[in-house]
């Protein structure tokens, strides 16, 4: 059951604490969650006091995403100025992590500051986006944000609310899902008006069950130059399914365009490390030479949040590591 008391929160964040402290490989989501149960607790103090414990770890995987969370909390519990400040800083850094400028975004929104909130998704999307080229999957919730801030504002569609527009699959269109009036309806005595808003809010919910629902995205694994080779010297009967790290680059970008194509959603890339593997193969009381124990292994690191959404922006780095953009390197045609 989904706790809905302060003290289950409490009691959830300390078992993630736990958990935390117990498989170390997975600290960072955990530690996530157990702040986020602190927050609902009411507990904000020391919810930052685990965003600051992470945001002081030389491993974080989203320090950006971390900040924006922290700076939502900090607001929340008086400190103002401390939280504009940690925003305009990642406004400046212009990450290329779509979580951590929605939740900056949504801060502004909370607190009516829809000017704000408006320019800040605006500059996300500016710099997320290329024009023709598909949305990725972790975008599309800026553009839903903006499309109802510019509602609330009362001005018009533009290009990004069109494609918002067509993004939206719910069978209420976001005009009316948004729709500033809306809630007023709450308070009629009509019962056909009762009934159309519950349609919409069920409408609304469903949009977000399925995004908080939807399936763990379908992980390719990424082998770095140097963990293959440690893997291979390791375990040479893997060599048959890594000819070179060249290939192996080569085959998972194919590999990921063959999904895509064929219209599989929520494509994701996961990296191994030998260590991790070698630690799930003793899970799973087999040996590391089992290929058939290696796509096992993705699907539980993208099980556990480890998978980086693809393809990235193209201007973003390339999520093979080269340093170059990914337009630049296996994104090019």
């Amino acid at each position: 059951m989904r706790p809905d008391t302060p003290a289950a929160h409490t009691t959830e964040a300390e078992r993630l604490l736990r958990a935390a402290a117990r498989y170390p490989e997975d600290r960072e989501p955990l530690l996530l969650q157990a702040a986020a149960h602190l927050e609902l607790a009411g507990d904000r103090a020391r919810a930052t006091t685990l965003y600051d414990e992470l945001l002081a770890s030389p491993e974080l995987g989203r320090p950006h995403l971390v900040k924006a969370l922290n700076a939502a909390n900090l607001w929340e519990y008086g400190h103002e100025a401390e939280a504009r400040a940690i925003i305009e800083g990642l406004r400046i850094a212009s990450p290329l992590d779509p979580g951590a400028w929605e939740i900056a975004a949504a801060t502004f929104e909370a607190h009516d500051e829809l000017e704000s909130a408006h320019d800040f998704s605006s500059a996300a999307l500016a710099l997320l986006l290329t024009p023709g080229e598909e949305v990725p999957y972790a975008a599309q919730s800026l553009l839903f944000g903006r499309h109802r801030v510019r509602r609330l504002m009362g001005v018009g569609h533009d290009s990004w609310d069109e494609l918002a527009d067509t993004l939206h699959t719910a069978d209420v269109p976001l005009d009316e899902l948004h729709d500033p009036k809306r809630l007023w309806s709450l308070g009629s005595s009509d019962p056909g008006e009762l009934r159309a808003e519950i349609t919409r809010l069920r409408a609304e919910l469903g949009t977000y069950r399925d995004a908080l629902s939807r399936p763990f995205p379908v992980a390719v694994l990424h082998w770095p130059a140097a963990e293959l080779a440690e893997l291979l010297a390791a375990y040479p009967k893997l060599r048959g399914e890594y000819p070179s790290h060249a290939e192996h680059l080569g085959r998972l970008e194919s590999a990921l365009r063959d999904l895509h194509q064929a219209g599989t959603p929520n494509l994701g890339i996961v990296t191994g490390t030998v260590p991790s593997y070698e630690a799930f193969a003793a899970s799973e009381a087999t040996s590391p030479s089992d290929p058939d124990l290696l796509p096992q292994y993705a699907t539980t690191l993208a099980a556990r949040g480890r998978a980086a959404p693809w393809p990235p922006a193209r201007t973003a780095p390339c999520w093979c590591g080269s340093g170059r953009t990914y337009r630049e390197c296996h994104g090019s045609d």
